[in-house]
């Protein structure tokens, strides 16, 4: 029982609940369970006439009073299903009443569109943020020429990670010849990781911090990053399957 519209008046309903009648020292009477009340409809077979009917309308749950299509009332509870039901008027349902009440809506304005949502200032800050991302390349010069005697042995290792989400925590230690420079020990230590990275599955990887030292005359690196199954946020983020392209062109072993 979709849109249909019930018009209900109230005849002394409230001197009933406010219990009028009652001497100055008797008690008020006790709130009843219904009200009368009087409902006004159409006469089915004359629109303009009005015809008054009897009502009633419970005090504990209220009742309500629906006025049919051919004139009949049909009776239910408000808190009902069908009483809530009746309260669910459809975009059709509404048009349709307007052409029933010949409503004139040409004059009023044109609702303009809804406006689209800022984004908040938060939104914006990563925005830029993420716009600023690069993707971690080896800091080597154009005329670097790879030597393979520079590169002896690189491991890669988990380290125990409070990190919450999909993000783990690695570090790579990479061995070199004395005397290599920072660079050259830094792309090493990637080239092995994006080779781990890429056994394992993960696509993306950031840097946190790498570590030099010397120990029996070579070099000894020790680089922290973060793997992630999605970009993660920073400055510089290394992408594996790129990383291993750059490695082969630039003559780094990966491990």
């Amino acid at each position: 029982m979709r849109s249909r519209l019930a018009l209900l008046t109230g005849i002394g309903a409230l001197a009933l609940l406010a219990g009028c009648g009652a001497t100055k020292d008797a008690r008020p009477r006790p709130k009843p369970a219904e009200l009368g009340v009087a409902v006004l409809q159409s006469d089915a077979g004359a629109p303009d006439k009005k015809v008054l009917t009897k009502g009633r309308i419970s005090t504990k749950s209220g009742e309500i009073l629906i006025l049919e299509p051919d004139g009949s009332i049909s009776e239910m509870a408000l808190d009902s299903p069908e009483g809530r039901d009746a309260f669910a008027v459809t975009e059709a349902d509404l048009m349709a009443l307007n052409a029933n009440l010949e409503l004139d809506l040409s004059g009023l304005p044109d609702m303009g569109p809804v406006r689209k949502r800022e984004p908040t200032a938060q939104e914006r800050a990563l925005a830029e943020f993420a716009a600023r991302t690069r993707p971690l390349r080896l800091n080597l010069p154009a005329s670097f020429e790879a030597d393979l005697q520079d590169f002896q042995g690189a491991q890669v290792a988990s380290l125990a990670s409070s990190r919450k989400g999909g993000d783990s925590l690695v570090e790579v230690t990479a061995n070199l010849r004395g005397g290599v420079d920072a660079d050259t020990a830094f792309a090493y230590a990637t080239c092995a990781l994006a080779s781990w990275a890429d056994a394992k599955g993960a696509p993306y990887a950031r840097h946190i911090r790498t570590l030099r030292d010397k120990r029996n005359g070579k070099m000894v690196v020790g680089s922290v990053f973060t793997l992630s199954e999605r970009k993660p946020m920073g400055l510089t983020v290394m992408t594996t399957k790129q990383t291993l392209q750059e490695c082969k062109a630039r003559g780094i072993p990966a491990a």
